[in-house]
């Protein structure tokens, strides 16, 4: 019995590939490293997929989007996604499946696209071996991230309530190193009652009427 022609396809594909290999000759914006980009992967194994009657077809099988923040303050959608490509040989329908994570940001619609390209991409290049040298991949941009807000800690929630308590401008001075030890979005809305409650304090008190 002969061994699927699958197999085959690919491990000349893989010969084909390995004769040039894909430069890393597209450059990070942000962090300046250099990458291969989708395109490149495309160009690179269009005709050799072709000539080997080899084909792969995605299919996506789960796909996970969290929405998070830019240290500027602006949306960023982060999009995880499970493929499964189908490597089918055409000369005989031989299949052999391979299971790839992507992953990527972006602070539009693109997240998405950015992700499944990046599954392809790096499916490829372990699939066939693709040696190296000789906006819609991952690899393109970095984005800075704000830290994900984890809600009130207990240490945040206990400085709050003695702010809150607080019936002398001593008192609040003694919860700086507190406040100080808070950390994001904590530490700003615990600066904001001092602030409110300090102002509390120094408003002079009504005199009373007399009778």
């Amino acid at each position: 019995m002969s061994a699927p022609a699958v197999y085959a396809a690919i491990a000349a594909c893989t010969k084909a590939i390995s004769r040039t290999g894909i430069e890393k000759n597209r450059k990070n914006t942000q962090q300046g490293f250099a990458f291969r980009g989708i395109d490149d992967i495309y160009n690179s194994l269009s005709s050799v997929l072709a000539e080997n009657q080899l084909c792969i077809i995605p299919r996506v099988m789960r796909r996970e989007v969290t929405e998070r923040q830019t240290k500027s303050g602006s949306a960023l959608f982060y999009v995880v996604v499970d493929v499964e490509f189908d490597i089918v040989c055409a000369m005989d329908g031989s299949t052999h499946m391979a299971k790839v994570c992507g992953e990527a940001m972006d602070s539009a619609d693109k997240a998405t696209n950015k992700a499944m390209s990046a599954a392809y991409k790096y499916m490829a290049l372990q699939l066939f071996c693709i040696p190296t040298e000789a906006d819609n991949d991952a690899d393109a941009t970095t984005h800075e991230v704000a830290a994900a807000d984890r809600g009130p800690t207990e240490e945040g929630q206990a400085v709050m309530v003695a702010i809150s308590e607080a019936q002398t401008e001593a008192d609040l001075s003694r919860l700086k190193p507190l406040i100080k030890a808070l950390s994001g979005s904590e530490r700003k809305a615990a600066i904001e009652a001092g602030t409110k409650r300090l102002a509390q304090l120094r408003q002079p008190e009504p005199e009373a009427l007399d009778a």
